[in-house]
């Protein structure tokens, strides 16, 4: 049988989980018998640049765009017709002819604390070994704890536990949405404050990517989940105007209240000494509310962030 849409993704174990949570609601959206989903939308492993290099963090090579970019490739040149992606790896700009068509219902938006030895990111002793690869994770424990040693930790979800396990860190700190997704919810020792660990734009979503012709189609409404999109957009915002990448310490969490978004936005210096944060809202919000508004939003202020911190990228 012909496939109906073939969906790209990558070959991670948890980008495999998520793929296949995807593929069995676009099957389901689309009709599909579910014993034959895995036929008529079957997934396709892409492995990115992103996954080969392992021994350096993405900031010295390229940024989180090289976890996307072969994926992209293959939606754009008709390989692949769908692409599932984790939306904090995606670009603040769409490339040329591609879309985000869907946005489900996110996860877990907090980081979580992992630790063998200590229950608490607030009893790690001094100068403890805190394994992580992202920038942000690193300026916001450093602004709590100056006195933490952070140390490199890439790879899959697998290999940093079993680093964990080994004695090479104290304690990791990594996304409870991937751990959700994965089964692996009770090696959370702590869910970290979302004002102390504001998220990275977009933490704990998934991005439908298309072709952008492709974009309106049926199942994509049915996918989507319309107040996840307008709290993504509002943050995306954040990141566009703050430049966000690999090599940006920031993070954004919109929040939907009754009829009120609220966005809070901040960027850190890499050492974690300084941090600016700004926190807007925007009233009467329904499931019917446009994107861009909510990205204005969002583009404002981190507009605003960006004016007063300046320039806080990490030299290479």
């Amino acid at each position: 049988m012909t496939p109906l849409l073939r969906i790209g993704t990558r070959r991670s174990r948890l980008a495999l989980a998520q793929s296949g949570m995807m593929q069995r609601a676009i099957g389901r959206a689309l009709g599909v018998a579910e014993d034959q989903i895995e036929t008529l939308v079957p997934l396709v492993e892409i492995v990115t640049t992103g996954d080969r290099i392992q021994d350096r963090r993405l900031l010295e090579v390229g940024g989180k765009a090289l976890f996307t970019k072969e994926i992209e490739e293959a939606l754009l040149d008709g390989r692949v017709d769908v692409a599932v992606h984790s939306m904090k790896d995606v670009p603040a700009e769409q490339p040329e002819g591609l879309a985000i068509a869907a946005v489900p219902m996110r996860e877990d938006v907090r980081d979580g604390f992992i630790s063998e030895h200590f229950a608490s990111f607030a009893e790690l002793p001094h100068a403890a070994r805190l394994g992580t690869a992202s920038l942000r994770r690193q300026a916001q424990a450093l602004a709590l704890r100056p006195d933490l040693r952070i140390e490199m930790l890439r790879g899959n979800v697998d290999t940093r536990l079993k680093r964990l396990k080994d004695g090479d860190f104290d304690a990791i700190l990594l996304a409870c949405s991937g751990l959700n997704r994965l089964g692996f919810s009770d090696v959370i020792r702590e869910r970290l404050s979302l004002d102390d660990f504001l998220p990275a734009p977009g933490q704990g979503a998934l991005a439908i990517q298309t072709r952008a012709d492709d974009a309106g189609a049926d199942w994509t409404r049915l996918l989507n989940h319309d107040l996840t999109a307008l709290c993504v957009a509002a943050e995306r915002g954040a990141m566009a105007a703050l430049e966000g990448s690999c090599r940006t310490a920031i993070g954004a969490y919109a929040l939907i209240e009754g009829e009120t978004l609220r966005l809070t936005t901040e960027m850190l210096s890499p050492d974690g000494s300084a941090r600016w944060r700004r926190v807007g809202e925007i009233s009467g919000v329904t499931a019917a509310t446009a994107l861009d508004h909510a990205r204005a939003l969002g583009l404002r202020l981190g507009a605003e962030v960006h004016a007063e911190a300046g320039d806080q990228k990490i030299d290479l």
